[in-house]
């Protein structure tokens, strides 16, 4: 008996569907403070980061976590001797922590970026700046935000 076009369709779609089921990979819903601390580790591998130097202008309370301003910048001449490469921000309880990295050089003129985020709830953001001397330097902030971002409701 031949095959018709509907059965190969059918037999095509379901190979199709099967072949994708190892492509998708299942997150937590809800982020831990272990993936920030896995995610900042993935960026500053093993290296010591210390407090100072970088400065992050968010403000303490936010309405609404759907379009929180920030603005980072690090205290650097940015010649060619001293600047910084890389300004890497990180939250605690969004599903995934790493917000943004932004890659700069002495050609920059200002070690500053500024963007604005979405915030799943109350948390900690953390920006970290990785200097030309490969030293990495953080400034953490606790935000505490009214009307939630970054959520959906499961049926």
């Amino acid at each position: 008996m031949p095959t018709t076009r509907r059965q190969f369709l059918n037999l095509a779609g379901s190979v199709t569907f099967a072949g994708a089921i190892p492509m998708v990979t299942l997150r937590p819903l809800e982020a831990t403070p272990a993936m920030l601390t896995a995610a900042i580790r993935n960026v500053v591998g093993e290296a010591p980061v210390r407090t100072g130097k970088v400065k992050l202008d968010i403000p303490p309370l936010v309405e609404n976590g759907n379009t929180v301003p920030l603005t980072v910048s690090v205290a650097s001449p940015m010649t060619a001797g001293d600047y910084v490469k890389s300004i890497h921000v990180f939250n605690e309880k969004n599903p995934q922590p790493n917000i943004g990295n932004f890659y700069l050089g002495p050609s920059s003129g200002r070690a500053q970026i500024s963007t604005r985020i979405r915030l799943a709830d109350t948390q900690k953001v953390v920006a970290i700046a990785r200097l030309s001397d490969d030293t990495f330097w953080q400034v953490t902030a606790e935000i505490v935000v009214t009307l939630a971002a970054c959520t959906e409701e499961m049926n």
